[in-house]
């Protein structure tokens, strides 16, 4: 017999397994590009396209699937997110062609958004706010931060030992077993207060988010000025000015905007966004220098990593504990800080260089602050909010997560590549060059990154995040 106080901690198993597997899947393709582009013939503009499908579903739906947990049940909209991921995660990798490879990424990243907010919100839910839920939220952020290495280096062992497409075949056992775990370690729970789904509300933000996400990425490849990219984020402005103006009409709005009144959720949001826009781009900069300046292959590559995802595991447990002993604000500067000079060593990087002088250093500052930084934003993100909006508030900050990372690949992507064809043109070798544009991107990306410190230290509040709200008495909560 499973004790009730027993059960949750096998749910917190189960839900950070499954957050795991979609936070892998952002990071798991960089290394196997080159193999991708030649079994399934590839050209280069459209290669980016099985990073970018993925990021442009995920981050445009995840305020919708918040919201959609809230409201239809967050268990079951659990199951079908876990269904959608498994489905494409397996067609995916029985890909035959550009566009079927490309169509299964886009559905992975739909199921991806229906879960991840959901199994946030279900840990809300599940434990109590304080001591017990800092201590599930501080698990859930070493998920996090230790899959987001963990992706570059499963993704490089996986490509050299069985093939490419075994980076996507991996997710099927997953998530079968966690479908059949769910009924038994989860309960079902919504907010049964809303009566009506908001469905124009859920059009303009998901319109808005997705064009803001895809503006982005063709800004990487078209430019930032070209007529293209230029016209989808006047359309998102257009899309996203939409769903304010609806949501604070509406009478049971799909997003109550006075959640960003809480200066801490805002804060969390905003050192999110940061630490994604750092965060995905240094991986693939530093991805690109191994194998196209270093002469990594796909295994050593992935197994390079292996100091990042090691000490991030390692340091995110120091921050669970921290958290509940200094507090959040203190763990996540701490994070941010240490995270900013992970980046900014990177810029010493050279042509001629070596695992231990150019990267070990600077790997092992990456995985402090990736520990430091995931566990308290993750705890800061629900800071205050009530459990009827659990949903919602896990699906924002995913949401900021998600766009500060496509904006980072693009604008830093953007930097490197200008930087290194200036250089080509003036006569420099490419070797070089590469590494110049490497540098460059490092630069910015350690300026954006000590933004993120800035912003922990001026917008966290300590009194917001000791407050505890009242169960709302519509939360329905069903075995």
């Amino acid at each position: 017999m499973v004790t009730s106080e027993r059960r949750k901690w096998l749910a917190l198993g189960l839900l950070s397994a499954v957050q795991f597997m979609v936070v892998l899947d952002i990071a798991i393709v960089n290394v196997a590009l080159p193999s991708i582009k030649d079994d399934l013939g590839f050209s280069q503009e459209n290669l980016q396209w099985v990073i970018s499908a993925y990021a442009l579903v995920f981050g445009g739906f995840l305020l919708l699937g918040g919201r959609a947990a809230d409201v239809l049940g967050r268990r079951r909209i659990f199951l079908a997110g876990l269904i959608v991921f498994t489905v494409s995660s397996l067609l995916a990798g029985l890909a035959w062609s550009e566009a079927s490879l490309i169509g299964a990424r886009a559905f992975q990243g739909l199921g991806a958004a229906i879960i991840s907010p959901a199994a946030l919100s279900i840990l809300s839910t599940t434990f109590a706010e304080g001591r017990e839920r800092n201590i599930a939220l501080g698990v859930w952020g070493a998920v996090g931060g230790f899959g987001a290495a963990a992706g570059v280096l499963l993704g490089g062992v996986l490509t050299d030992a069985l093939s490419w497409e075994w980076i996507f075949f991996v997710n099927v056992p997953v998530g079968a077993i966690a479908f059949l775990l769910t009924p038994l370690l989860l309960t079902e729970s919504r907010d049964a207060r809303v009566k009506r789904f908001d469905v124009p509300g859920a059009v303009l933000v998901t319109g808005g988010l997705s064009s803001l996400v895809y503006a982005i990425t063709q800004a990487g490849q078209d430019g930032w000025l070209a007529g293209r990219t230029i016209g989808f984020f006047v359309a998102s402005v257009v899309l996203l000015a939409g769903f304010i103006a609806w949501e604070q009409r509406h009478p049971e709005p799909l997003m109550r905007l006075g959640i960003l009144r809480i200066r801490t959720v805002s804060g969390a949001n905003v050192a999110g966004f940061i630490l994604g826009t750092a965060t995905f781009s240094m991986f693939l900069m530093l991805t690109l220098y191994m194998q196209q300046v270093l002469g990594y292959s796909a295994m050593k590559t992935g197994v390079a990593y292996l100091a990042v995802a090691g000490t991030a595991i390692l340091w995110s447990a120091v921050a669970a504990q921290l958290v509940t002993r200094v507090g959040v604000k203190p763990v996540l500067v701490a994070g941010m800080t240490t995270l900013t000079g992970g980046v900014l060593y990177f810029t010493q990087v050279s042509v001629g260089g070596s695992y231990l002088g150019d990267l070990l250093p600077g790997f092992l500052l990456i995985g402090i602050g990736l520990g430091f930084s995931f566990v308290p934003i993750s705890i800061a993100a629900l800071a205050g909010i009530e459990p009827a909006e659990a949903g919602l508030a896990s699906g924002l900050i995913n949401t900021s997560q998600q766009i500060g990372g496509a904006l980072g690949i693009a604008a830093l992507s953007t930097i490197a590549s200008s930087w290194t064809d200036h250089a080509v043109a003036n006569g420099t070798a490419l070797p070089t060059a590469l590494v110049d544009g490497f540098t460059a991107a490092f630069v910015a990306g350690s300026i954006v990154a000590a933004v993120g410190i800035l912003a922990a230290l001026a917008l966290i509040r300590r009194d917001e995040l000791e407050q505890v709200p009242e169960a709302a008495p519509a939360l329905d909560i069903a075995a």
